[in-house]
This record gives structure tokens, sequence and C-alpha cells, in this order.
């Protein structure tokens, strides 16, 4: 055994503080008590930070869950930048990046999940538990199978399944959204929607467990489309998208969320559909 005789502070404290977020995120979601013990209302204005923080509405406890889900993932998404930038990258920092994955990542949106869709138990008992756990498992096996399969030097243009914070994202969006849609549609609305989201998300959690063990490549974002020159026009591009995103913020990002995920996947499919076509064209050619 190799002791570790020195540690990259910088990069370690961002990926600490993503550990942190998720651990606070559990908390949070831990604070919403079981359905049907409390009545639902509309909930109120918030006037400060410290109300939210106090709060014991469960759509604030959702919102301020999915908002730390989201903090977690800037601190994730700069320390293996600022790692880079200071030249400090190290294998002490890959697993311990990993690690605080699966707590902000995997438990802490499954735990979400859980608390958003309690009217899932209604299709069955125990159903929303067990994809929460499926969510989770999967999770862990995909940050699990990136540590082994990449090698230092890789600079993830793309990863091979869906990335822990993009999963994680989705239904942290939809905690943000939901909240959103209480505050400024009448309730009436909100509860039909709350319905369908109940129903639906759990499928969809579903299928993105199954992404992220799956070979489907997903592009890097900041690898993609921020890191190095590029085009006057790509720059306006970022620019116009950042606009929208700020101006109509919990609107927009859950269906951006949802674009991510889904067109990779998508074109996925349709060039293996593709492939199969040539194929039999081919072979019935031979065969004539």
């Amino acid at each position: 055994m190799r002791p570790i005789r020195a540690i990259n502070v910088l990069p370690t404290l961002f990926t600490l503080g993503n550990l942190v977020c998720g651990f606070f995120a559990i908390v949070v979601a831990s604070r919403i008590a079981k359905a049907g013990t409390v009545d639902i209302l509309p909930s109120p204005k918030l006037e400060t930070y410290r109300h939210l923080l106090d709060s014991i509405d469960p759509t604030h406890n959702l919102m301020l869950c999915g908002g730390l889900i989201f903090l977690a993932m800037l601190f994730d998404m700069f320390d293996g930048q600022v790692a880079r930038i200071t030249r400090t990258t190290s294998d002490f920092g890959g697993q311990l990046d990993s690690l605080c994955d699966i707590v902000s990542f995997g438990v802490a949106p499954a735990i979400l999940l859980v608390k958003m869709c309690p009217d899932f138990t209604s299709v069955h008992r125990e159903a929303v538990w067990t994809i929460s756990a499926l969510f989770a498992c999967c999770a862990a096996l995909r940050l699990a199978r990136f540590n082994v399969e990449t090698d230092e030097d890789d600079d993830h243009g793309t990863f091979a399944g869906l990335p822990t914070p993009a999963a994680a994202s989705v239904i942290a969006s939809w905690a943000m959204f939901s909240y959103t849609l209480r505050n400024e549609i009448n309730f009436e609305n909100f509860a039909g929607y709350d319905w369908w989201l109940q129903r639906l998300l759990p499928l969809c959690a579903v299928v993105i467990a199954v992404l992220m063990v799956s070979r489907i490549p997903y592009p890097h974002i900041i690898t993609q489309f921020v890191r190095g020159r590029r085009s006057f026009a790509h720059v306006v591009g970022l620019v116009f998208i950042i606009m929208l995103l700020v101006t109509f913020r919990w609107y927009i990002v859950p269906f951006v969320c949802g674009i991510y995920v889904a067109i990779p996947a998508a074109q996925y499919l349709w060039k293996l559909s593709r492939e199969k076509t040539n194929l039999k064209k081919s072979v019935s050619g031979e065969a004539v």
C-alpha cells in the first residue's frame, strides 16, 4: 500500500463542496412530511432566504433540494477545470469526485424522486422506492465504470452513457419547475399538473437509469461548446441561449435537460436502425 503524501487543496475543496451540497439536499428532502399527513395548500411567497431555510412547506423544500443539486453540479463542473488549470489532476481527485457524485447525483435525486411522487404508490405500493433505488444503483455503476475505463489524459469530449449530473438535473429541474408553477399559476392548475408529474416522472427515471449504464455517446457540454476558440456566430448563439435561460428560468430548464437526455439517445437509435436496414439490403443483394 502506497500512502498519500500530499493532496491538492483547491480542486479538493471544490469536490467536497459538491458533497456538502448533496448532503444538505438529502437533509432538506427528509424534512418533507409523508404524503397525507399535511394538507397541500397554495405555497406562500418567500420573503427572505432565511424563510426558505426554515420553511416547512413541501414545495419550498423540494425547490431548495433541487437548487442544492444544481449547486453541486456547479462544484462538480469546476473542480475538474480547476485541477486542469492548476495542473493538479490526480487519481485521488478522480476517486473522490466519484464518491461525492454518488451522493449528490445518485442518492439525493433518488430521495427527491420519492418525495416528489408520493401518489405513485397508488400504482404499486413500493414502486417509487424501487425505481429510486434503481436510479441510485445505476448512478453508482455508471461512476464505477467511468473510473475504470477513463484514462488520465482523456479530454472527456464525449461520455459513454448519460453522465450522472445530467441524469440528476432532470429530476431536480422538475422540482424547481413545480415550485414556479405553484407560485405563478393558480393552485387548481398546479394540482392537475402535479397529478401527471407524479405518474410520469418515475417512468422517466427508469429510462434515465438505463441511459446512465448504456453505451450511448453523450457530449461534454464544457468541452463541446465552451472550451477553446470558437466562431463569432457560436459565441452569439451561446449568449442568446444564456439570456433565454435567465429570462424564463425554470420554465425552460427542464426542457433543456430533457433535450440533452433525449437527442443523443434518439440519434443513436436512428443510427442503429439505419445500420440494420443497410445490412439487410446488403445481405439480400448478395443473396440475389
